[in-house]
């Protein structure tokens, strides 16, 4: 996979059209089983330069979680501002994925104090559009950029601050429901995790409205809501829609050490988002 640095040319054309204060956002834990969903957002000076951009600032994916908890400081304080927001599990089971991205990104924003005149979003979709949840509606540009983190120095400021963040919650939860391995997947469905949902069903901060829990041999309280909404919208790869693998219950119960749990942090991802 070609690793590429992001630039600050879509930044800059937004201040050629006007737009002083320009913001990345972008979001994490969307294809994560258990946990929140969450957004940063990350706002530039009016005049910074590429010279200035801490090392090793890319796509949060492409960073390794030591990397990325190495950088945090040097990145937030590379900013103007910064925000990160969160919808629950609940939320999302409740409201749905498209509900659930929005009202997180207009908390994000509202921690910021004052809102940025524009912002580049990562991927195809303007998340901050019109909901069905009554909310103060961002007054600003818009900008979706398909691979903005990758291309988009302040998307990738937004999404390196938004994964540690969210990393350092999931760390703490696994304290509480040690049998998932959350502080290795950070709620993304590894083999650890999926092995611990057969044996022990869906945890407090599981999203039941997600179809693997219909795969589920004990699924806990059911879940009555709608299921998720999701349905591709934002070409989700790792959540609703993805069935549970058969597991092998021989291999599983026959002595072989089939969880291998691997050293912290390089089970991270699963796919990553």
């Amino acid at each position: 996979m070609t690793v590429c640095d992001p630039d600050l040319k879509e930044e800059r054309r937004l201040r050629r059209e006007g737009h002083e204060w320009v913001a990345g956002l972008d979001e994490v834990g969307r294809g994560a089983w258990a946990g929140p969903l969450t957004v940063g957002v990350a706002v530039l000076r009016p005049r910074v330069q590429l010279r200035s951009v801490p090392a090793w600032l890319r796509d949060s994916k492409m960073l390794s979680e030591a990397r990325r908890e190495e950088i945090f400081r040097a990145v937030g304080k590379w900013c103007e501002a910064w925000s990160v927001g969160h919808a629950t599990s609940r939320e999302c089971d409740e409201w749905g994925m498209t509900e659930a991205l929005r009202v997180a990104a207009q908390r994000a924003l509202a921690g910021l104090g004052q809102s940025p005149d524009a912002l580049l979003i990562d991927g195809p979709v303007n998340l901050l559009r019109q909901g069905q949840l009554e909310a103060e509606p961002y007054e600003g540009v818009v900008r979706p950029i398909v691979d903005g983190d990758a291309r988009c120095v302040s998307v990738a400021a937004a999404s390196v601050l938004a994964k540690v963040v969210r990393d350092r919650i999931m760390r703490d939860e696994a304290d509480h429901f040690p049998a998932y391995a959350f502080e290795r997947n950070k709620g993304y469905p590894s083999l650890v995790h999926q092995t611990a949902l057969r044996g022990y069903g869906p945890s407090a901060i599981h999203r039941r409205s997600w179809a693997f829990v219909r795969d589920l041999p004990w699924c806990g309280q059911p879940w009555f809501g709608r299921r998720s909404d999701d349905g591709g919208d934002f070409s989700e790869v790792a959540g609703d829609g993805v069935a549970l693998p058969p597991v092998d219950q021989g291999r599983l119960f026959g002595g072989a050490d089939v969880l291998c749990l691997p050293a912290s942090g390089t089970e991270a991802a699963a796919g990553g988002r």
